[in-house]
């Protein structure tokens, strides 16, 4: 598999370094598509801070990709819902953190999530 960034600098806006406005992917031999994942433990528990939440669904992503014999170097798309626009700057730096500051497209919707204590929910796609 080979991945492509397009990021034109002429006729559009300029992305901000922890994005870019595409990928490409030529010749993947699969996709892996992962729902909306939550900061929740194994017992099903929200963490208690945005933080603690953010390394749960970190480590809940590894688990799901590793499942399917990936890392979180597969991962081509994130979409992250938050509670709050407030959880803008953590959740991107947890993002970057993660990605080991590989860029990929990304979007944040401020949505109302459907449990109150579910502070933030990624939902990504891997290619391998």
């Amino acid at each position: 598999m080979e991945t492509i960034t397009r990021n034109p600098t002429k006729g559009v806006y300029a992305a901000t370094p922890d994005y870019i406005h595409a990928l490409e992917v030529r010749n993947p031999s699969r996709f892996l598509y992962v729902a909306g994942t939550m900061g929740l433990d194994e017992s099903g528990a929200a963490g208690k801070t945005l933080d603690e939440q953010l390394a749960l669904i970190w480590n809940n992503l590894r688990a799901i990709l590793a499942s399917a014999d990936m890392t979180v170097d597969n991962i081509v798309r994130i979409t992250s819902y938050l509670r709050d626009p407030a959880y803008v700057e953590a959740n991107q730096n947890a993002r970057v953190a993660a990605l080991k500051g590989r860029v990929v497209p990304t979007t944040a919707i401020v949505v109302q999530t459907l449990v109150p204590e579910w502070l933030v929910e990624l939902e990504i796609v891997a290619a391998g």
